[in-house]
């Protein structure tokens, strides 16, 4: 796991989700290491097309496994996203909106910053 992650702004990465708890080491931010090969870098704000879409694709977002202690995401549901699958939504038409002060630094290798600019979650801090 990075240690002192930064955010896309180059700033200490603000955390995205604790409940639902997110994050490929389930800390709540979107942090990545060497053993995150998704690349869990894009702390997204879930919506009914992209979650639907998610599940189209073999990625089940939003049913509850507690077996694993995941109680699913729901719609408003913030979510670290690996970079690729932003990517592949982005390019259906259901790209979700991203929180970019929750973003990982690292997304910048696969995502253009002016593309991230606009989808650009506008909210406020307890959203």
């Amino acid at each position: 796991m990075e240690e002192n992650p930064l955010n896309v702004y180059g700033k200490p990465i603000q955390p995205c989700s604790m409940q639902p708890l997110t994050g490929f080491y389930r800390d709540g931010c979107c942090t990545t290491g060497v053993d995150d090969l998704g690349m869990h870098t894009v702390c997204i704000i879930a919506d009914e097309d992209f979650l639907n879409f998610s599940k189209s694709r073999g990625n089940d977002l939003s049913t509850p496994r507690p077996e694993y202690q995941f109680v699913g995401v729901k719609p408003g549901n913030r979510w670290c996203l690996c970079a690729l699958r932003w990517v592949e939504a982005y390019e259906a038409g259901k790209a979700p909106f991203v929180v970019l002060e929750a973003t990982n630094k690292d997304v910048l290798k696969n995502i253009p910053f002016e593309l991230l600019l606009e989808y650009k979650y506008v909210g406020t801090e307890a959203d």
